[in-house]
């Protein structure tokens, strides 16, 4: 089991900048592929980042490359995302989550654990 604790999120207009923070604890956080997952409201859950257990190859969702950066500190068991240049079409709940797949999931159906969420909200 891996229970995954995200925090960071909040109001900001748009243009600014939130770092989101997924906290993890139980199983050894380094065996597992993490990914950054949102859901606005009346929408399906999309795929945003993911990174693989070493944080080399991050792969982006083409809707936030070059403007969101994912990365994990494997000593603090703890995945980022940095968000910049928001857009009001960003606002979401926003969710970490952990896979045992090989690579870089990006499907949802490919990750076993998953956080709570924590809302981000851009304002125009």
């Amino acid at each position: 089991q891996v229970q995954l604790v995200e925090s960071g999120g909040g109001l900001v207009q748009a243009g600014g900048s939130l770092r989101l923070s997924c906290a993890a604890s139980g199983r050894t956080f380094n065996n597992y592929a993490m990914g950054w997952f949102r859901q606005a409201p009346g929408k399906e859950r999309e795929f945003v980042a993911a990174v693989n257990w070493s944080g080399e190859s991050p792969y982006y969702a083409d809707s936030v490359k070059g403007r969101f950066t994912i990365s994990r500190d494997n000593a603090k068991n703890t995945v980022y995302l940095q968000m910049n240049s928001l857009k009001p079409e960003d606002t979401a709940v926003y969710s970490c989550a952990a896979s045992t797949r090989v690579g870089i999931p990006r499907i949802s159906l490919n990750y076993s654990y998953w956080g709570q969420g924590t809302q981000v909200t851009v304002s125009s």
